[in-house]
């Protein structure tokens, strides 16, 4: 099984905020039918721009960094026989969300 990262950039999501509650809704039934189905690790919805960088002096500065160009809104982490599947769950993910949704393969550690 592989451990894949759906995630998707705090700006997509453009949907008018009457419609949160709705989307909300169908978001929470995807993740239901991901635990249901056994393939949910763990997700949810970052806090807008509130971010620290810690740097490698152990220096701590508010963020987000200034390079940076996208910042993740909100992420799930699946565990699924192939990528295909992992496909699948972010089809149904973006959605109930009402947002594009980007797929990422988390690289195998045996140590984690």
């Amino acid at each position: 099984m592989t451990r894949y990262l759906i995630s998707f950039d705090d700006g997509w999501m453009t949907f008018p905020e009457e419609d949160l509650p709705a989307v909300a809704e169908a978001a929470h039934k995807v993740v239901q039918e991901a635990k249901d189905a056994g393939v949910w690790i763990f997700g949810g919805g970052l806090r807008t721009q509130s971010a620290s960088i810690v740097a490698t002096d152990g220096t701590i500065t508010a963020g987000p960094n200034p390079e940076t160009k996208a910042v993740i809104g909100g992420f799930a982490i699946i565990e699924v026989s192939s990528r295909e599947e992992a496909l699948e769950w972010a089809t149904k993910i973006a959605v109930s969300c009402r947002c594009t949704q980007e797929v990422r393969e988390i690289m195998y550690d045996p140590e984690s």
